[in-house]
């Protein structure tokens, strides 16, 4: 069992910064491949990025650029570091992640950019 908590989420204004972190916990478990979705009131919810267990990453196109995804080892926890933020950007963010074919899900954290 895998047990997923984001974290970092706020308000912020058009142009600011957060930094989501997502950590993992349960059996032996080190997060390896996890990616960030999201999800916007009345929209289904989305890909946002992406990294692997080496350091491939990859991003969505409406995000490219301004998100970086990173991992931390020791801390057994991933991060999106969000910058130049948009109203657009506005949604609820889950983090996600897959062991031996279950796919985990973490609650979600609210991020709201004001224009």
């Amino acid at each position: 069992q895998v047990q997923l908590v984001e974290s970092g989420g706020g308000l912020v204004q058009t142009g600011g910064s957060l930094r989501l972190s997502c950590a993992a916990s349960g059996s032996t478990y080190n997060i390896n491949n996890a990616g960030w979705f999201r999800q916007a009131p009345g929209k289904q919810r989305e890909w946002v990025a992406t990294i692997t267990s080496g350091t491939t990453t990859n991003y969505a196109g409406s995000v490219k650029g301004r998100f970086t995804i990173s991992r931390d080892n020791a801390k057994n926890t991933v991060h999106l570091q969000m910058n130049s933020l948009k109203p657009e950007d506005t949604a609820v963010y889950y983090c996600k992640t897959v062991l031996r074919g279950v796919v985990y899900w973490g609650q979600g954290t609210q991020v709201t950019v004001s224009s």
